[in-house]
């Protein structure tokens, strides 16, 4: 049996021009809105196409699919959240209290993304693979590294990486299950101070 090819989530095409740039904030402005009032079982590029006011054919253009549209609005809310989240590890406050104010963003913004999670589940290996998520992970790698830095700098480096990595994965898969459960925003912060007393508690054992 012929196996079916997996959707292209890369973009046909970058927009050059100011018209185009234009044109693709519409739909990506739009896809948001498909996206908040239909649910991401009903996402479709018609949808998207209608409400932004364009053709199916001008947004092909751009988006070869709905996977490549969600893509792009996934990367595009990577950047957003990423650089709140370099903002918060920068603030002149205690390394803990950063930390604990990072612990409660990141998760909200989880939980923001759970139509995108839904949308994107069938080409979810494929956003692992992206070069667009691996520079994510990797800037996201980075900043908490600079943070053990400052937070643990009694650490060896082999062993401030490890307990890095460790915080990574703790956040990255408790932000996932709450992606998957139907979490009301208190409940979601009822996690984020759950998590960060546990990680504010592991990271002050290595301060010393």
């Amino acid at each position: 049996m012929k196996r079916s090819k997996p959707p292209v989530i890369s973009s046909k095409k970058l927009p050059k021009q100011g018209r185009s740039r234009e044109l693709v904030r519409a739909i990506h402005e739009a896809a948001i809105r498909v996206l908040r009032d239909h649910g991401a079982r009903k996402f479709t590029t018609a949808r998207v196409a209608e409400a932004a006011g364009v053709s199916v054919g001008s947004l092909y253009q751009y988006f070869p699919n709905k996977e490549s549209l969600l893509f792009h609005m996934q990367t595009e809310e990577w950047r957003e959240t990423g650089a709140t989240l370099a903002a918060i590890l920068s603030e002149p406050r205690p390394p803990l209290d950063r930390l604990r104010k990072l612990v409660t963003v990141f998760f909200r913004s989880e939980l923001a993304e759970r139509d995108f999670r839904i949308a994107l589940h069938d080409a979810g290996a494929l956003i692992r693979d992206a070069p667009e998520s691996r520079v994510h992970r990797a800037e996201k790698t980075a900043q908490i590294m600079a943070f053990m830095a400052e937070a643990a700098p009694a650490l060896s480096a082999k062993r401030r990486a490890f307990v890095g990595k460790f915080v990574i994965t703790a956040l990255s898969a408790i932000g996932e299950r709450i992606t998957q459960d139907p979490i009301t925003t208190s409940e979601c912060d009822a996690w984020a101070r759950e998590t960060a007393d546990c990680l504010s508690a592991y990271v002050m054992s290595h301060a010393a």
